[in-house]
């Protein structure tokens, strides 16, 4: 073949075959400008004036009791170990000492409530506060605390006029919003550090149970958490809960809850002392990539098992059942769901939407009451007036040197001054029997709770192999 034709050839095969990409360019030589002149300086000063102005440091005292050598506390009080070593020594190994904590806070009401987290005033037998830079220190009271949220509330009684920030709506934030977080961390007075939303929505972080973070990049130092998160006109728009960091400053990796959310808690705090959500009464799970290939939709939460006696097992969801909407409201996955069911009251008739076999049914469904049923997820619950439990597994076992055939339910901690700690619990003790319920799973503290609600019960526990009997109400 003459080469001529050759070359014509493969020039034109590559015009044939040829691919091209059209890229949409930004204009290579920006104009650079300064903000309106060189006269001016930008600034936020205006706009957050107010808001500085409502923020305060929580100072929490508790007495915590401790032992040497991280020996099982229990141990000390087994009439083996004194017989041998006598009380005086068992006494030594036993140590009370003031545990603080500091955090912020911040003031919604003119009256003196005031908003922070949970985990801020956990335990906490005095709490301080002080506001900006004003030495006084007010004596506050706990109004309620939500541990699933981490939101508590408290309040303070002054005769200076105080001044409650304004509130924004969480539901209109947008990634890439300017943010600031403002706090009153370890006392030194207020701090302001700069940012924007760096996402929303965030919900499988595992800090709290019901989760639904603004994500932020404006640094929340330890003693920022129950600060505030606001936007370029001050508004709150969130309430600083946590951060992710593997040196324990600042990472730039922060998390507000919303002041939706917020709201929602305090009001039930602040009229009721507490949160009572509704209850279904399903574990459930997300969709995964196996799974989206049985059911029509992409988004939702599965029904895995349901609870007898629960609202879900009474009004027909069945195992299988994709929920994709609740009360109208898309559901996008599990905690979607589980945010939806907590924001609704017992005795609440909702409208759950679900494709059951590829077929969309609606049920109606009146939701139960959650506190009042521990369940399967009762991991960590407080019951008994001040007792915190726990299911037993090998890791509580080495931990707490417990019988490898250990059962029923352990006792992971003992609010102070509380009934459950006027009563003798201790940490440690493992609930056996409560009445004549014998304890082996939390389905079986529910039974006994609903069984003897509000009477005197008489509760067996095994402590360091003796069972001891306490009587509660």
């Amino acid at each position: 073949m003459n080469k001529k034709l050759l070359l014509i050839f493969v020039l034109s095969a590559n015009l044939i075959f040829a691919k091209s990409i059209d890229f949409e360019e930004m204009d290579k030589n920006p104009e650079r400008v300064i903000p309106n002149s060189t006269n001016q300086v930008l600034s936020f000063n205006n706009s957050l004036k107010s808001s500085i102005n409502s923020i305060v440091n929580i100072s929490a005292k508790r007495n915590v009791n401790t032992n040497m050598n991280n020996l099982p506390l229990q141990m000390f009080d087994d009439p083996f170990f004194k017989r041998f070593f006598g009380e005086d020594l068992t006494n030594q190994f036993k140590q009370s000492r003031v545990q603080r904590s500091l955090g912020s806070g911040v003031i919604v009401t003119k009256d003196g409530y005031i908003v922070t987290n949970n985990h801020v005033i956990e335990n906490a037998e005095e709490i301080t506060v002080t506001i900006g830079d004003d030495p006084t220190e007010y004596s506050a009271k706990l109004i309620g605390k939500d541990s699933d949220s981490d939101i508590a509330v408290i309040k303070i009684d002054s005769s200076k006029a105080l001044i409650p920030i304004k509130l924004g709506d969480s539901n209109a934030l947008l990634i890439g919003d300017v943010t600031f977080a403002i706090g009153n961390p370890f006392g030194v007075g207020n701090t302001v550090t700069m940012g924007i939303i760096s996402a929303l929505n965030k919900n499988k972080v595992g800090i709290n149970k019901y989760e639904n973070y603004i994500q932020t990049d404006a640094s929340i130092n330890p003693g920022n958490s129950g600060g505030a998160l606001v936007d370029s006109r001050g508004a709150l728009i969130g309430i600083n809960t946590a951060i992710l960091s593997r040196s324990g400053g600042n990472d730039g990796i922060g998390f507000a809850i919303p002041v939706e959310m917020v709201k929602d808690v305090v009001g039930k705090l602040v009229s009721d002392g507490k949160v009572v959500r509704g209850y279904l009464g399903v574990v459930i799970a997300d969709l995964d990539k196996d799974s989206k290939q049985v059911y029509k939709r992409k988004d939702g939460a599965i029904v895995l098992d349901i609870s007898t006696d629960t609202p879900a097992f009474k009004y027909g969801l069945k195992r299988g059942d994709l929920i994709y909407k609740i009360n109208g409201k898309d559901i996008k996955d599990r905690t979607a769901l589980m945010n939806a069911i907590a924001s609704f009251k017992p005795n609440d008739k909702i409208k759950v939407e679900l494709e059951r076999d590829k077929k969309d049914i609606t049920l109606e469904i009146v939701l139960g009451d959650r506190s009042s049923i521990l369940g399967a997820e009762a991991e960590n619950q407080t019951i008994l007036g001040g007792l915190k439990v726990s299911s037993i597994n090998n890791e509580v076992i080495t931990q707490y040197r417990l019988p490898l055939d250990a059962t029923g339910i352990l006792i992971t901690s003992v609010e102070p001054k509380s009934k459950a700690e006027k009563s003798g619990f201790q940490p440690g003790d493992v609930i056996i029997q409560i009445e004549d319920t014998e304890i082996k799973s939390f389905s079986n503290i529910e039974t006994a709770l609903k069984k003897y609600n509000n009477e005197h019960k008489r509760i067996y526990v095994n402590r360091y192999g003796q069972t001891i009997m306490f009587v509660i109400q």
